[in-house]
């Protein structure tokens, strides 16, 4: 009797502790980091590199939308750079292979055109 007794105790222990109300676990594992920091332009997904350029032709956008969760978004995103950061044209290179990104005034990070943003 014993036996059964404690047998039932631990098998409720066990059932009550993975019915925890943790909320906090919840909100700690909702978000995910970026694979790689990027900008979409024109419906196109463009990694940075770490290449800076100087040869910039003209303003083509600018970030819309930012967010570091994450998620699809539309508009202009990126995950790293802030709402009205501008993009540009780069002299001798397509916007279908490249563009610019003003990190600072006078300073622009290539960024390297990849696939269509949100397929997979």
């Amino acid at each position: 009797m014993r036996l059964k007794y404690f047998f039932f105790s631990l098998i409720a222990i066990a059932f009550l502790s993975g019915c925890s109300n943790d909320s906090s676990a919840i909100i700690n594992n909702s978000s995910a980091e970026w694979a790689f920091k990027f900008v979409v332009w024109d419906g196109y997904i463009y990694r940075l590199s770490d290449e800076y350029v100087e040869d910039v032709v003209e303003e083509i956008g600018e970030v819309t939308n930012h967010s570091v969760i994450e998620d699809t978004y539309s508009g202009n995103f990126s995950n790293v750079y802030e709402k009205g950061t501008k993009y540009c044209a780069m002299q001798g290179i397509s916007t279908e292979e490249a563009i610019a990104i003003e990190e600072e005034e006078g300073k622009y990070r290539k960024a390297i055109r990849d696939e269509k943003y949100g397929e997979k």
